[in-house]
């Protein structure tokens, strides 16, 4: 089963990391290979926000839908996010925000993800494991588009 692990150090707080990364509607603005996202739910309670979203990632002229459970707990520094329906068999992904001293932190991202068919395994896994390389690059860069660079 396919999956990657990062620690990325960013020169941005914990909480504007985790808000951006909780932004989840603005993905298609920077997020590689997202195309769109729309939230169906969205609960609020005892200071954690429980999503569910459908999201529609592409490349080239291959396009698949899955929908996700995202749970934002900022108390924590924490989203985490369950695999619902689409391709895949099973998929899980974790966000951490840690301090790293003055206005930094660290950025723990995982994921690990199967496709429920092997072809489309074949065809799609090397594309998305370039893409969730990328992921935390990507969002390194809009935090300084959004806060400003070493902000």
């Amino acid at each position: 089963m396919p999956k990657f692990e990062t620690v990325r150090r960013v020169a941005h707080t914990p909480e504007d990391m985790f808000a951006l990364v909780a932004d989840v509607e603005k993905y298609p603005e920077f997020v590689p290979m997202c195309e769109a996202l729309s939230v169906r739910t969205r609960k609020e309670r005892d200071g954690i926000t429980l999503l569910v979203a459908d999201m529609t990632v592409g490349y080239k002229a291959l396009r698949e839908t899955f929908t996700s459970q995202v749970t934002l707990k900022p108390d924590d520094a924490a989203i985490d996010v369950r695999y619902v329906d689409g391709p895949f068999r099973f998929l899980k992904n974790e966000w951490r925000f840690e301090p790293a001293g003055e206005g930094a932190c660290d950025i723990h991202f995982f994921i690990e993800y199967e496709f429920k068919s092997r072809m489309l395994g074949a065809v799609m896994g090397a594309m998305f494991d370039r893409a969730f390389r990328m992921f935390s690059e990507a969002f390194e860069r809009r935090a300084d588009v959004v806060y400003g660079v070493g902000a």
